[in-house]
């Protein structure tokens, strides 16, 4: 009978141990898809944003001069 009982309380041990285990592992698996989802739209919305882009035909910039309230600016 003592025998029986030490194998029901280790087989139970080691129940429980294994459900812990695949939690764990179940749970670890669901935070990182998560994360990548997460990591794939960010990186996915960053790339469709263009970029502005100033350009003109003649190839020659016009001098810029502004005011900031601190001084003159110059931009050549």
């Amino acid at each position: 009978m003592q025998n029986i009982r030490s194998l029901f309380i280790a087989l139970a041990g080691i129940t429980v141990f294994a459900a812990l285990a695949l939690f764990t592992v179940s749970l670890t698996l669901a935070v990182g898809g998560i994360l990548t989802v997460i990591m794939v739209g960010r990186a996915i919305s960053l790339r469709m944003k263009p970029a502005p882009v100033r350009a003109k035909a003649n190839g020659q910039r016009e001098m810029r001069v502004w005011n900031d309230g601190r001084g003159t600016i110059i931009d050549l």
